[in-house]
Parts: structure tokens; C-alpha cells; sequence
């Protein structure tokens, strides 16, 4: 009986993570694509696959996890890395679900369940995080650390010296993929260190007055953290090789700090005056509405507002909210709303939260009526995905792969390709030092050449290539005549025709 009950336990989350597997699978782009904002995946599947180091913040976490992905023996390169975009998507909804579960546990198991795939499902299949799923980017990978995070914060009460450990190491981990995580420190050293009375209900233990910190949890959790931070370390590791993609080449105090701090992003942070400020607010507004529909944020309203219980659970995912709206809000950049991601992780848990207590109050009053919101939540979340599935499809996109292809094939003899653009610059890469192709081609980024670890790294990949110290004249120009052997081309991922002189 207990074997068979235990069964029925695993049924829920199994049929949401095979699920949106499928759902990933059939979506996911079948090689590297420029779809839902991809752009910069030809730069970290290059950087994977060299041994390199990614465009700012570095990324070591997500260039180890994905040299792994990369080994695989299916589909292309591109193809294998966009899996780790999916099964990190997975990871994280099935950790929603458990979360979420956890959070309705007064309400019983059932309803904890039903809430739980709620949840999931309104996580996975929110077009905004779906759409990241389908490619190779860092964000679904910070989203597997925070879901992570969540999970292991709100665990029954008695932690052990290992989960407070695990804890920090995740949170260290989660800041290695992706910088930005450091806004989640406190909250997890908070999290871990505060303790409230052992007895009481919940309320009263929630506003009592006899918290106290843990310094020893406090200590475990440090150590945790300072262990997972040293996932920085294989930046100057990897540099030292010298591969062909090494942005900063952080083998230098100067240089690592430069890289990881993403001082080249600085000018985008806090440029917003407050018309801007309320304009931004109002199309993320907009985007929320399209992640969930109105139905949905009623859900949200409910599970945050009607069925709030202070715990550390609600802290946690109003502190995610929170910090990430307000950088996303002042993040001067095109696509600043990927920040809003781990906002939605929050906005589904509290999805689930609201339908899992409307079933609790409804069901000592109609038992069915209670299930039936429940089976109508996940009809409304399939008919929501059908109907957001043409624009996350990234399954037919093969423009990058098509553009790619035709430089390589039509570009002159040792040629000079001189790239402008993260979607030129990087398809070049992942074609040329990711596949190695094309070797006797000479692959600039024209926008890098001002730096000067730039063109030292230039000099090593090319040693043939003549390379001036300094200039007063535009670098492009002076590369050009300093090679007058080799034809100079413009390629222009918006022209497939190659323009070589």
C-alpha cells in the first residue's frame, strides 16, 4: 500500500516534466537561431566549445554545464545546447511544483498536488520563459538556480548543517551563471539564519518576537556561497589556453573585474528618467498580462493577497519580485525584460497557491466545484499555450544557420571578414571556431578592435595577420591596408550577398 501511494505521489510531476519536455522538444530550434531574442547563442556555444571565455559577465557555470550538453551524440552543436535551455526550463517547473506543493501542505496532499501542476504548468508554458527554453541563452539556467534556491529555502524547519551548505552553494552556483543572482544573497543568508519559535501557530510564530539568528547556519551558508563563487575561477583558467573567444581575456586582476562586474554595460543602468520609467512600467504590464491572461493574475492576486500567510516561502518570491522588476525597470537595453523572468517564477507559485486555497475553501462547501477549478485552470493554460505557440516556435527557424552557411561557402580565399553585430559577429564564430570551418579565414568583430585584449587575442588566433599597436585612424581601415593580400568583406546578416573588395 505505502509503495503504491508513493507511486500515485510521483504521477503528478512526472506528467508535468515529461510534459513540457515534449512541449520543449517539439519547439526547440533544430541548430543555432537568432528566434526569441537568441542572439548571442553563437557567442557562448563558441565559447563552450573552444574552452573559452562568453561576452560579459563571463558565465562560468552555464560554459561548463554546456560543454557538457555539447558532448551528447544527438542533433548539431547548436542543437545540443539548446537542450540545456530545456531541461533546466524542466528542472525549474518541476522544482515550482514542489515548492508550490509544499506551500498548500495544510490543504492536503491532493490539493497540494493539483496546485503544484498548476503552478508548473504556468511557469513552463509562460511564452516568455518558454521562448528561452527553445534556445541557447543563460536565463533558463538562472531560472533552474532560483527555483533551486526557493526549493531548498522553504524545506521543513529542521535544517541540517549540509542543507544550509547546499543552500549557499546554490546561491554561489546560481551568481556563476549569471551575475545578476547576487541580488538574491540576502534573502538567502536571511533565509537560512533567521529562525523562528518552534511552536505557536503559524501567525504567531511569523510576528513573534523571539526570532533569533543562527550564526552557525549563517557561517555553513558562507562557506557554501564562497565554494559556489569559485565557479569565477575557470575564467582566468580558460584564458589562460588562449582560445579564439576570450572577451576581456580576464587573466589580470584589471581585466577579470572588467569582465565580470560588466563594466561594458554600465552606461545602460539607471539612464531612465521617470516618463521613461512609467512607460517601460506600462509595456511590462502588458508583457505580464501576455505570460498569464487576466484569469491568471486574478489567480495571482488571490494566492498573494486573499491567501497570504506569512512564511518564508511569500518573503522569498516577493524579495524575487521586487529586485528584479526594479532592474529590469532601469536597464536601458532592447531586451530588458528577460530580467522580468524570475518574477514570473514568483507570479506561478502564487498561481498555484491561489487555485490550491480555492480548492480548500470550496471544498467544505462543494467538493466538486473545487476540483473543477482546478481541471478548468490546466484547460486554460493548454488553450493559452496553443495560442502563444507560432511566436516561441523556434523549431522551423534555420535563418541563422542558412546565413552562416552561405558566408562560409561564398567567402573569397583567405579572406578578412569584417563583422558588425551580435547576430553577424556570433553566427561567424560558432561556424568558424565552434565547427571550424573555413580556416583559412581571418573573422574580425570590428566593434572589439578599440580593445586591446581584443587584438591580442586577434594576433594569437592569426598569426599571419598584421596587426598595427595603436592607430589614430578607424581600426577597420587600417587592418585593411596593413593586409593588402587578403580580400576584405563586410558581411551583413540583413544581406546574404557578401560584399568582399
Amino acid at each position: 500500500m505505502k509503495s503504491r501511494f508513493s507511486f500515485l505521489q510521483m504521477v503528478p510531476p512526472l506528467l508535468l516534466g515529461c510534459s513540457l519536455a515534449a512541449v520543449y522538444l517539439a519547439s526547440m530550434a533544430p541548430g543555432l537561431t537568432w528566434a526569441n531574442g537568441g542572439s548571442d547563442g553563437g557567442d557562448l556555444i563558441a565559447a563552450a566549445a573552444s574552452g573559452g571565455v562568453a561576452h560579459p559577465t563571463g558565465y562560468p557555470v552555464y560554459l561548463l554545464l554546456a560543454r557538457l550538453f555539447q558532448l551528447l551524440p544527438i542533433g548539431s552543436l547548436a542543437f545540443r545546447t539548446n537542450l540545456l535551455s530545456g531541461m533546466s526550463t524542466v528542472g525549474a517547473a518541476l522544482l515550482v511544483f514542489a515548492v508550490t506543493r509544499h506551500g498548500l501542505h495544510p490543504a492536503g496532499p491532493q490539493v497540494g498536488a493539483l496546485g503544484g501542476v498548476v503552478a508548473g504548468f504556468a511557469f513552463g508554458l509562460a511564452p516568455l520563459i518558454w521562448s528561452q527554453a527553445v534556445i541557447t541563452e543563460v536565463y533558463s539556467l538562472n531560472l533552474l538556480f532560483v527555483a533551486l534556491l526557493a526549493y531548498l529555502l522553504t524545506l521543513p524547519a529542521g535544517r541540517s548543517r549540509v542543507q544550509n551548505s547546499l543552500t549557499g552553494l546554490a546561491q554561489g552556483l546560481a551568481v556563476g551563471n549569471q551575475i545578476l543572482a547576487a541580488l538574491l544573497i540576502p534573502a538567502t543568508l536571511i533565509g537560512v539564519s533567521l529562525k523562528r519559535p518552534a511552536s505557536g501557530s503559524l501567525a504567531a510564530k511569523a510576528f513573534s518576537k523571539d526570532w533569533h539568528w543562527d550564526v552557525h547556519a549563517l557561517w555553513e551558508a558562507c562557506i557554501g556561497l564562497a565554494a559556489g563563487l569559485l565557479s569565477y575561477a575557470a575564467l582566468p583558467l580558460r584564458a589562460a589556453s588562449r582560445p579564439p573567444v576570450n572577451w576581456g581575456d580576464p587573466v589580470t586582476p584589471a581585466r577579470f573585474l572588467w569582465l565580470v562586474s560588466g563594466r561594458l554595460y554600465y552606461d545602460e543602468f539607471l539612464q531612465r528618467n521617470l516618463p521613461a520609467v512609467w512607460s517601460h512600467l506600462q509595456a511590462g504590464g502588458a508583457l505580464t498580462i501576455q505570460q498569464f491572461g487576466l484569469p491568471g493574475l486574478l489567480a495571482v492576486s488571490l494566492g498573494l493577497i486573499v491567501f497570504f500567510v506569512p512564511s518564508r516561502l511569500y518573503f522569498l518570491t516577493l524579495w524575487i519580485a521586487l529586485v528584479y522588476t526594479l532592474f529590469a525597470l532601469q536597464y536601458e537595453v532592447t531586451d530588458s525584460f528577460v530580467y522580468l523572468l524570475p518574477v514570473y517564477l514568483a507570479f506561478s507559485i502564487w498561481i498555484g497557491l491561489g487555485v490550491g486555497g480555492s480548492m480548500y475553501f470550496l471544498s467544505g462547501h462543494w467538493a466538486q466545484a473545487s476540483w473543477a477549478i482546478g481541471a478548468l485552470c490546466i484547460v486554460y493554460l493548454t488553450i493559452l499555450a496553443l495560442h502563444n505557440w507560432p511566436q516561441v516556435n523556434a523549431s522551423h527557424d534555420i535563418a541563422a544557420e542558412l546565413y552562416g552557411r552561405e558566408v562560409m561557402t561564398t567567402a573569397p580565399a583567405r579572406a578578412i571578414l569584417f563583422a558588425q553585430g551580435d547576430e553577424t559577429v556570433f553566427t561567424l564564430w560558432y561556424f568558424h571556431y565552434a565547427l571550424r570551418e573555413r580556416r583559412d579565414l581571418i573573422v574580425i568583430a570590428a566593434d572589439l578592435l578599440p580593445f586591446d585584449w581584443y587584438r591580442a587575442n586577434l594576433q594569437y588566433t592569426y598569426p599571419e595577420l598584421v596587426l598595427p599597436s595603436s592607430t589614430q585612424e578607424p581600426w577597420v581601415s587600417v587592418v585593411r591596408q596593413s593586409n593588402p593580400g587578403r580580400p576584405a568583406c563586410y558581411p551583413d546578416y540583413l544581406d546574404t550577398t557578401l560584399n568582399c573588395q
